[in-house]
């Protein structure tokens, strides 16, 4: 790989992977305007222990602090809003890693189209902006603080959890975006935006680490070449970007909501089955 390869397709990754735009349909249009050939299995686990770095930096404290709960509801039997995240963050993942067991070879051998990825962009990106603007009307109806403190990330109930969980297992499909998904679940299900953001984000953290061991047990069977330097570059610069994307994702959506993301996914949808047609 050549070193612009490498820096545009680790920012790519970085700023797509927790935005709900889809990272998988960026990547896919990489190919269309350049002739790169794939950058290999290496580079994928690289870039995406990159954003798992990142959301683990980002939500240090917090991870700290669903350790010792989830440790002290085990050993303790203590209840508290840190043991209940920390256990929807584990069984919202079981959905997704069956589904991804049963369904990932009939997905990559008939659903990776740009096509296809265009209608999932439109149709997923419509539904995120109907349960933005449903979240918009409920809270105009509502008392802001109380709508803070009753629908957070740490008070989900048990139809919540499922909900978001089922949801996530959607984001198989190519074009869905996971972050995109569990956020519109989220709001959906009556979570505000910054707690189905932040809620998304803490679920990334077990799926992308669990995708990034089952790409790495494929890399040891079939040995290629890698370049370490680029590797580690490449891991560094996705780490940075999806930090910076987190960051300022969480600030934007107080201000303005899904709906840039919602116009954002309906242009590049129509322009990949526009492209691939």
């Amino acid at each position: 790989m050549q070193w612009l390869e490498v820096l545009i397709l680790a920012l790519i990754q970085g700023l797509t992977e927790f935005l709900p735009v889809s990272s998988s349909a960026h990547l896919l249009l990489v190919p269309v305007f350049t002739q790169w050939p794939d950058q290999g299995l290496a580079f994928d686990i690289a870039v995406h222990f990159g954003s798992l770095v990142a959301v683990i930096a980002y939500f240090r404290k917090d991870i700290a602090r669903l350790i010792v709960a989830w440790s002290a509801s085990i050993f303790q039997g203590k209840k508290s809003g840190e043991a209940r995240l920390a256990w929807a963050v584990l069984w919202a993942t079981v959905p997704v890693g069956l589904a991804g067991l049963l369904a990932k070879s009939y997905i990559e051998d008939h659903m990776r189209s740009g096509v296809y990825m265009g209608y999932s962009l439109i149709i997923f990106g419509l539904l995120l902006g109907w349960a933005d603007w449903r979240y918009s009307r409920r809270l105009k109806h509502s008392n802001a603080s109380n709508e803070s403190l009753c629908n957070s990330e740490y008070n989900l109930t048990v139809k919540q959890i499922t909900g978001i969980a089922l949801a996530q297992a959607l984001a198989l499909i190519p074009g869905t975006s996971r972050s995109g998904i569990t956020m519109t679940a989220g709001l959906l299900l009556g979570l505000t935006r910054e707690a189905s953001a932040r809620f998304s984000f803490l679920l990334s953290i077990p799926v992308i680490a669990l995708a990034a061991l089952l790409q790495t047990t494929e890399l040891i069977g079939e040995p290629q070449s890698i370049r370490l330097d680029q590797l580690l570059v490449a891991t560094a610069l996705s780490a940075i970007s999806a930090y910076a994307c987190i960051h300022w994702f969480l600030l934007l959506i107080k201000k303005l909501g899904m709906q840039p993301f919602v116009i954002y996914r309906v242009l590049l949808g129509a322009y990949l089955i526009y492209l691939f047609s």
